[in-house]
């Protein structure tokens, strides 16, 4: 940590492990904001969130008022990323996926199609609005089924192509979508089933509806961790030199998570039929969001949140229709879709937690459904699989396509 002296007062320079412990602080700080207003849990809004969009705040007061500025070191920020987004990719396996049926697959296709929607939404209102389409994209499906890991990624991705404010209008669009998505899912849900006089067929407890597959809580010791550590390491290094080639030889540009992701889950499928690792699935969700925490603790607290000044009224109208579009679109196409019956009921809330916000969401909506009318399996069942690791396969590419389609 240095000070120099610049146009807006004293400039505070933070280096890699500065800026990793003012991350850690403002995690902690976010931590304690969360337990003490229950606005936060109740919506689902992650403590690095409170707390970096905090610091972020306090940066553009004290910039602002020209008492001085602050610059920090992210280059931790990508290991990370690309960490949290491995994890992901070990928690997905064919024989999880067959466990939700007829259900899952017409789930997973209305989720492809509505993360095409978001995009297109994004892109054609960025147009009209008069900004960048990429912005477009980002406060698309990146941001609003993506959540925060997605557009923190992507919107580091864009703003290496030159686009101001791409990174802040992401992370900004996600938050508000967190939010939205937890305003709109549960009163909607409930809002069906009292419409329609709908019932559970079969009332299960909670404990009858965890999806892990090996509920046992092993020891953690120095050799697991390390181990795991360095099984995740070599699938990050095979992914992220994958997606450099993809760059190089096609002219692809996709981002370094993403072929990390695609590495761990092509690992842990042949890993299920060959057994040559023993996975530790609850060491992997502590790695992973350990991870994720740390990646977005930093992210947000550099966010320039000066830089959304001219974009603050296209990001809000893109935003407001990408709501609409949710209630909407889940209300008339995917309530029916999946039956018009309880269950279809409860998974519109799950919906709308992940479409605008993120997994951890869903589960929140639709524990807030449940808990007033009952729980039961298949909503479960299909939307974590569904928010948590199918909805990339058609979120991904539609995302990637549509980046390299308007950077040229």
């Amino acid at each position: 940590m240095n000070f120099t002296f610049n146009d807006f007062g004293i400039l505070l320079k933070f280096d890699m492990i500065g800026t990793l412990a003012i991350g850690l602080i403002s995690l902690y700080i976010g931590l304690l904001i969360k337990k003490k207003f229950k606005f936060f849990y109740n919506f689902g809004i992650p403590a690095p969130v409170i707390g970096g969009i905090l610091f972020a705040i306090i940066h553009l007061f004290i910039r602002t008022s020209k008492i001085g500025s602050i610059e920090y070191t992210t280059t931790l920020e990508t290991p990370f990323m690309v960490a949290f987004f491995a994890t992901i990719g070990l928690g997905s396996s064919v024989k999880a996926l067959k466990k939700g049926g007829k259900l899952l697959v017409i789930f997973w296709l209305l989720s492809g199609f509505m993360t095409f929607m978001q995009t297109v939404i994004g892109v054609s209102l960025a147009k009209i609005t008069g900004i960048n389409p990429l912005l477009g994209i980002l406060a698309g499906s990146v941001s609003m089924s993506g959540g925060h890991g997605s557009a923190g990624a992507f919107g580091k991705t864009v703003e290496g192509m030159g686009i101001i404010g791409a990174s802040a209008m992401a992370l900004s669009s996600a938050t508000f979508g967190l939010i939205a998505g937890g305003l709109l899912g549960a009163p909607l849900a409930i809002y069906l089933i009292k419409k329609n006089s709908l019932k559970p067929k079969e009332i299960v407890g909670k404990e009858n509806i965890g999806l892990k597959e090996n509920d046992e809580v092993k020891t953690i010791t120095s050799d697991s961790l390390l181990s795991h550590i360095g099984m995740l390491t070599v699938i990050m290094a095979i992914g992220i030199t994958f997606s450099q080639y993809l760059k190089s030889i096609l002219g692809i540009a996709l981002p370094s998570y993403v072929g990390a992701m695609f590495i761990a889950i092509l690992f842990n499928n042949l890993n299920i039929k060959f057994k040559f690792f023993s996975i530790d699935r609850n060491l992997v969700e502590i790695i992973g969001g350990v991870s994720l925490n740390i990646f977005l603790s930093m992210a947000l607290i550099s966010l320039r949140l000066w830089e959304l000044a001219d974009l603050a009224l296209p990001m809000f109208i893109i935003l407001f229709v990408q709501v609409l579009f949710m209630g909407i679109f889940t209300m008339f196409i995917v309530f029916k879709a999946m039956g018009k019956d309880y269950d279809a009921a409860v998974m519109v809330a799950g919906m709308c937690g992940s479409g605008l916000g993120a997994t951890t969401n869903a589960m929140l909506n639709m524990g807030e459904v449940s808990e007033k009318h009952g729980y039961t399996v298949n909503p479960y069942i299909v939307v974590p699989l569904t928010g948590a690791f199918l909805i990339d396969i058609f979120q991904m590419p539609i995302i990637i396509t549509a980046i390299n389609m308007f950077s040229k």
